[in-house]
């Protein structure tokens, strides 16, 4: 990472006569706010442009492949694996000013929306027609549509309906050379490779979103939200595995630990028994009578489990009330510590229970506190590892539970990611689970995307095939948590030696 960043006059000149000099960010203390996401790395950049249009952007990525600089794009910067920090000095092309809602074709359930858009304001938009956008990450009121393209992300209500990529029909794109085109359509099926699908979590390498043609869903009929107090972790897991196996697919099953509900409490009041050690939150839609079976179903099974208070809630306003802590866990973290770091691996259901006794033991083995909030319907969990980044020696601390965890998950037969992606966090893991021949043909991939580099431009200039968001998602790209002072050297996570 760039401990400072230079910048050129003429590049600045050229961007400014694109889009307006209020738009071209280049003063070093302005650019402090880009310089980091909701991760715990950051790096500076060399200069920050705000395009309105796509063709502003097209501009954009012209401009700076003639002065040789790398491009980072960038939505509300809410990525958790360091996606949006601009490494290698790039120039960002931040896409919060394309927001519009271009079209709505509600008999088609499809609406074509700019990258800028906030997750939840598509939702909002199309409320009156019976209608919502399905995925819904936690940071849903913050996080914009392109920015969960980049990362696939997902959601609580992504158990039963699926993640960003299975709601996504076409992109229009800025390619590596400038040039705009469309992948996919406003369809529900396309002839031809997939090459929408392969764009939907490429975590911004292969090119810049620039329209997005979604899929809406009806609203359910009916929805009824439960929550279940628990004594003991085993309980709440044991409760979720059963509710899967009677046949059940809820549109949302997450839990919280203890940690969180302190975490939780003080901010949100919501009166948690005080001796739960976790709250599983469950929610059943669709056809009244089958929303009641369920229910009953649900009620039953934790019952069994020993819950020690259900709470439940069928009317909009209740179901938001219920939601409120799970929603709002990560920011309730700074009541316990200043810096959290949210690991995002995945494990088979059945080795939820198991996987979790780890995370305990590793954090008690490096004396360090995590807290736990997760989608248990689908095994993504998600450590929470509370430090202070201002001690040193807290940042590795961190940083080795971190390789712990996301190890546990691997051999427990899981993944690295379930929506986060991998960015900067996890790519020194990525020979876990990939062989070489794996991540060269992955490598591979972004010569489909690209064209030549222009004639006029420096001749000791990366290829196109690396400008966008250079140094993410393969082993060797960055250090994660080179901004704190560790280094390959100095820092090499159980296990990882021979990566390094």
């Amino acid at each position: 990472m760039s401990p400072k960043t230079t910048v050129s006059s003429s590049l600045i000149s050229e961007l400014s006569n694109i889009v307006g000099d209020q738009y071209v960010v280049w003063k070093p203390e302005d650019l402090l706010v880009y310089e980091y996401d909701g991760s715990i790395d950051k790096a500076p950049p060399q200069a920050v442009v705000l395009p309105s249009t796509a063709e502003e952007v097209s501009q954009i990525v012209k401009i700076a492949n003639k002065h040789g600089a790398y491009i980072v794009a960038r939505g509300a910067g809410t990525s958790l694996s360091g996606g949006a920090v601009p490494l290698r000095n790039s120039v960002v092309i931040a896409l919060t000013r394309l927001t519009a809602l271009i079209e709505v074709d509600a008999v088609n359930r499809v609406a074509v929306v700019e990258p800028g858009m906030i997750n939840l304001h598509l939702s909002q938009k199309v409320s009156h027609l019976g209608l919502f956008y399905a995925p819904d990450p936690a940071s849903q009121k913050t996080c914009t549509i392109g920015g969960n393209i980049g990362e696939n992300a997902g959601g609580p209500h992504c158990l039963a309906l699926g993640v960003t990529t299975n709601h996504v029909l076409g992109l229009e794109v800025v390619l590596a050379d400038g040039s705009l085109t469309w992948f996919g359509g406003t369809q529900r099926e396309a002839s031809g490779y997939d090459l929408r699908g392969a764009f939907v979590g490429s975590e911004g390498t292969l090119g810049i979103v620039t329209k997005i043609a979604v899929r809406l869903l009806p609203k359910p009929e009916t929805i009824h939200s439960m929550l279940a107090a628990f004594t003991t972790m085993d309980a709440a897991s044991d409760t979720v595995s059963e509710i899967i196996a009677a046949g059940m697919v809820p549109s949302a099953l997450e839990m919280m630990d203890r940690n969180t509900i302190d975490a939780v409490e003080p901010f949100y009041h919501p009166g948690y028994p005080a001796e739960a050690q976790a709250v599983l939150i469950v929610e059943v839609d669709g056809l009244k009578e089958s929303v009641e079976e369920q229910t009953e179903t649900v009620l039953d099974i934790c019952n069994r489990n020993g819950a020690m208070e259900i709470r439940e809630a069928d009317d909009e306003a209740t179901r938001d009330k219920l939601w409120q802590t799970r929603k709002g866990a990560i920011g309730a973290y700074g009541t316990i510590a200043p810096t959290y770091y949210l690991v995002d691996g995945v494990v088979p259901r059945t080795k939820l229970r198991e996987v979790l006794q780890q995370v305990d033991q590793i954090a008690a083995e490096l004396d360090v506190t995590v807290a736990n909030v997760f989608h248990a319907g689908d095994g993504n969990i998600h450590p929470a590892i509370l430090f202070n980044e201002r001690n040193p020696a807290e940042v590795k601390q961190a940083i080795l539970a971190g390789a712990k965890i996301l190890e546990a998950c691997v051999a427990a037969g899981g993944a690295l990611s379930g929506e986060h992606g991998i960015g900067i966090e996890k790519q020194a893991y990525m020979p876990l689970v990939f062989n070489e021949d794996d991540l060269e043909a992955m490598a591979r991939l972004r010569t489909a995307f690209i064209g030549e580099s222009p004639e006029d431009a420096p001749i000791d200039v990366p290829s196109l095939g690396e400008r966008f968001n250079p140094g993410k998602v393969f082993p060797g790209g960055a250090i994660h948590g080179e901004a704190y002072g560790i280094t390959a050297e100095s820092f090499r996570p159980t296990g990882t030696q021979d990566w390094q």
